[in-house]
């Protein structure tokens, strides 16, 4: 009698939780000319369907910017990283009224150098606020001492260097108590937790996930403290397939590509 049919399963229940941009698709010069691929939310949609709903992303971007790319498919996410946060039963945590005047007020303090230098790009989200310099890399001083002075000015913010891009997020929030927040919550809740990136904002889920017994999978180059790599985005498509076919081959369902 096999581990399946017995109901028993050899792999350990699994949550994931995944970057988007640079991890499931290509970065491009601004937020919005990214290329998703044509068959990426169905994709999306098995791996949340394989993992028993135990499926997340964690991302820079706006959780409603996210739905706008994965239409119809809505997921569990959590958005500007860790500011925004619906739950896998749909619902969405409030956020708080000084937390959004904070991001307006560091949105607002930038407006000088953007004024000077229009191909920096501003991303104002409820919480958040991100400079990107990927047109013009060689303001990217000009551009960190601008959001480190305005986040100095706005109490409870930190500042986050990314690629290209210096982020301003509430100082309690990040991906990885994000994700801690999942995992306490059903259907995430007692399982091995993977969390999958490639930027310096992911450390914080990778450091998490291991500290509840999982690991953390950086993609590409550079210092992490994530115990695994993995080459590339299409490497990180062919991983999700590959664990989604297991999940499936272990109830005993029948896997079509």
């Amino acid at each position: 009698m096999t581990a399946t049919e017995t109901g028993q399963r050899r792999t350990p229940p699994l949550a994931i939780f995944t970057d988007f941009d640079g991890t499931l698709v290509e970065l491009a010069e601004t937020p919005d000319a990214i290329a998703v691929p044509q068959s990426l939310p169905a994709q999306l949609e098995r791996a949340f369907r394989e993992f028993d709903c135990a499926f997340a992303l964690l991302t820079g971007r706006e959780i409603s910017d996210i739905d706008r790319y994965l239409a119809p498919l809505q997921l569990p996410v959590a958005g500007a990283h860790g500011t925004q946060r619906r739950r896998a039963d749909g619902s969405v945590e409030p956020l708080d009224a000084g937390v959004i005047a904070g991001a307006s007020a560091i949105a607002e303090a930038i407006v000088p150098l953007v004024e000077a230098h229009p191909l920096l790009l501003v991303e104002t989200k409820p919480g958040a606020v991100a400079l990107h310099y990927r047109q013009v890399p060689e303001l990217e001083d000009a551009a960190r001492i601008a959001m480190e002075e305005a986040v100095h000015e706005a109490a409870g913010f930190t500042l986050v260097p990314g690629k290209m891009v210096f982020e301003a997020r509430p100082s309690a929030t990040s991906k990885g108590e994000a994700l801690r927040a999942f995992m306490r919550e059903e259907p995430f809740a007692g399982r091995v937790p993977i969390a999958i990136g490639d930027d310096t904002t992911d450390e914080d889920a990778f450091i998490a996930a291991q500290e509840l017994g999982g690991t953390g999978i950086k993609l590409g180059a550079g210092d992490t403290a994530a115990r695994l790599r993995i080459a590339d985005i299409a490497s990180v498509h062919k991983l999700l397939r590959g664990l989604a076919d297991i999940m499936a081959s272990e109830r005993g369902a029948v896997t079509t590509h």
